[in-house]
C-alpha cells in the first residue's frame, strides 16, 4: 500500500504544478491584457488542457485518502461490518468505473492521435491531455481493486 500511497501522492503534486503554472499564466495574461493591451494568446486553451488533466491527477490521492462523498444516512445504524463492507463493495464500484474510464480515455487519445486533432488556436495536440489522464486513471483504479480486496488503511488518514 506504500507504493500506491507515494505513487498517489505524487500525482497530486503535479497536479498542484500544473494548476499553479496555469494559474500564474492567466494572472499573466490578465495582466498584460489590463495593463498594457496585450494578453497571451491561447491562455483560455491551455487553462482546459491543464485542467482535465490536473483532475485526473488528483484522482488517486482522493481515493486513498478515502476523500469522496460518503452518505451515510442510510447506513449510520448499521454495524461496523455491515458499513465495512458496503465501502468495500463501493471502492471496487469505482475501481471497475475508472477501469471502464481508462479504456474509453485510452480510445479517445488513440483517435485524437490518428485523426491529429488539435486545439483551434495553439494547435497543441490534445492525445497529449487524454495520454497524461490515463495512468492516474489506472493508479486509481488499482488502489480502489486494492481497497475493496484488503480493506482501508485508516492510518494513511492521520497522515493527511
Amino acid at each position: 500500500m506504500k507504493i500506491l500511497q507515494s505513487l498517489a501522492k505524487f500525482c497530486a503534486i503535479m497536479a498542484g504544478v500544473l494548476l499553479t503554472a496555469i494559474t500564474l499564466l492567466t494572472c499573466a495574461s490578465l495582466l498584460g491584457r489590463n495593463l498594457l493591451g496585450a494578453s497571451l494568446v491561447g491562455d483560455f486553451e491551455l487553462t482546459g488542457v491543464v485542467a482535465g488533466a490536473a483532475i485526473a491527477l488528483f484522482m488517486p490521492y482522493c481515493q486513498i485518502m478515502r476523500g469522496n462523498i460518503i452518505v451515510d444516512f442510510f447506513t449510520a445504524r448499521l454495524s461496523q461490518a455491515s458499513t465495512d463492507g458496503l465501502d468495500r463493495f463501493g471502492a471496487l464500484l469505482l475501481a471497475l468505473m475508472f477501469a471502464l474510464l481508462t479504456w474509453r480515455t485510452t480510445l479517445g487519445g488513440l483517435n485524437s492521435y490518428t485523426t491529429h486533432s488539435e486545439t483551434q488556436i495553439l494547435g497543441f495536440p490534445e492525445w497529449v491531455v487524454f495520454a497524461a489522464m490515463v495512468p492516474p486513471f489506472v493508479l486509481t483504479c488499482v488502489i480502489g481493486l486494492w481497497q475493496s480486496l484488503l480493506g482501508f488503511d485508516d492510518s494513511l488518514e492521520a497522515h493527511a
